[in-house]
């Protein structure tokens, strides 16, 4: 009786597993490779939970045609070789039929070099990056949500022109990402008939910004446009600040705004500009603004909200609809074809455009400050 009743428990358990194999190999994998531990952990970590709400959510309501999505996250510490050799994990090993909300110009641009994608024919939705050089040649893997850094220098030089400042210096990451930036910004004031006052470049992945703070300083502009991420542009507005004059500081999009005020304090980032490409996710005045506000109150009740978690939550509202539209029997191809077909795909209030030929969804760009109170003003 003990070894019939062993023989019954070991075949009950072996039937229990492979029911959760059956049910685990029907899910619809997404994959995400992000920065969770490195200079850019805090904005890595906004990206997975804006990704992650919007599933929990969709999930909660029956899943896509019937099947859960399941959300595969991979910590690549913003550096490119993990980048590339986590990306071929997520889609050769996890069987991924999406990919979402990677970050880096240079990260990104090494999956192109390397043809990774090509070779996998599967799409990336929501990159954080925007860099000109993944966009331009067209590519038709990568579907971006965000204006390009091009779009956001053109913002940030139109406005600072508007306050009557023309000397304007650029303090930049020398990576892809930094030269991007910098080249928007050469770009925007040659329109103008102006050239860039003075150049600064610290080295990726370090907050070693002493040279670029010289370098700046000794031209004395009047604003500088800062192309860098958190721990860098906090270390950089400080020191930059007791060296010059400096009147107006602005940083693209991916700077972490309550980074910077945990770093360097709220009267350190006051009067900080950082440049948009999302609505202003702390009013419920857009519908999908209200739809992730409920989701992050739900699904991550102690996570405070933001532009990076916001951004990437609209990324996964554009990748499900991609997923559904591909219907009961998605592939990677059909997944593609179904994200090109949203020609003017509204999530709430917010629209986003693809096509067969157009992979740049939005050009929306608006530049907000850091108030005395460490929150974003429009």
């Amino acid at each position: 009786m003990k070894v019939a009743a062993r023989i019954k428990l070991v075949a009950g358990s072996l039937i229990a597993s492979l029911a959760i194999g059956a049910h685990a190999a029907d899910d619809l994998v997404v994959g995400q490779v992000a920065p969770l531990s490195g200079v850019l952990a805090d904005t890595g970590k906004d990206m997975v939970v804006g990704v992650k709400v919007y599933i929990d959510h969709v999930n909660a309501q029956g899943g896509i045609n019937g099947r859960q999505i399941r959300h595969v996250v991979k910590d690549d510490g913003y550096q490119v070789p993990e980048t590339v050799k986590l990306t071929k994990e997520v889609i050769d090993q996890d069987g991924a039929i999406a990919l979402i909300g990677f970050a880096g110009t240079g990260n990104v641009g090494e999956l192109l070099k390397q043809k990774v994608l090509e070779q996998a024919n599967i799409a990336l939705v929501a990159p954080y990056t925007g860099g000109e050089v993944l966009r331009t040649p067209f590519n038709p893997y990568i579907f971006h949500i965000r204006a390009g850094y091009a779009d956001e220098a053109e913002g940030i030089v139109n406005q600072l022109i508007m306050l009557n400042m023309k000397r304007i210096g650029v303090m930049y990451q020398d990576d892809p990402f930094g030269k991007a930036g910098l080249d928007g910004v050469t770009a925007a004031l040659k329109k103008r008939g102006l050239e860039v006052a003075a150049v600064g470049a610290y080295e990726k992945n370090t907050d070693k910004v002493g040279d670029a703070v010289a370098a700046i300083a000794k031209a004395n502009p009047q604003a500088v446009v800062m192309i860098s991420v958190n721990k860098s542009t906090a270390a950089f507005s400080k020191q930059i600040r007791a060296a010059s004059t400096v009147s107006q500081l602005v940083n693209i999009s991916v700077v972490n705004p309550k980074e910077l005020v945990r770093l360097i304090g709220t009267d350190g980032a006051r009067g900080i500009g950082v440049a948009q490409v999302m609505p202003y996710p702390f009013s419920s005045t857009l519908p999908v603004v209200k739809e992730y506000q409920q989701a992050m109150k739900k699904y991550a009740p102690n996570t405070e909200l933001s532009y990076t978690s916001f951004e990437e939550f609209v990324g996964a509202k554009v990748l499900v609809e991609g997923l559904r539209r591909a219907g009961n029997s998605p592939t990677r191809e059909k997944v593609v074809q179904a994200l090109e077909s949203l020609h003017a795909y509204d999530v709430g209030g917010f629209t986003l455009r693809y096509s067969p030929t157009n992979r740049v969804g939005s050009r929306f760009v608006e530049i907000t400050v850091i108030g005395r109170d460490g929150r974003l003003l429009r």
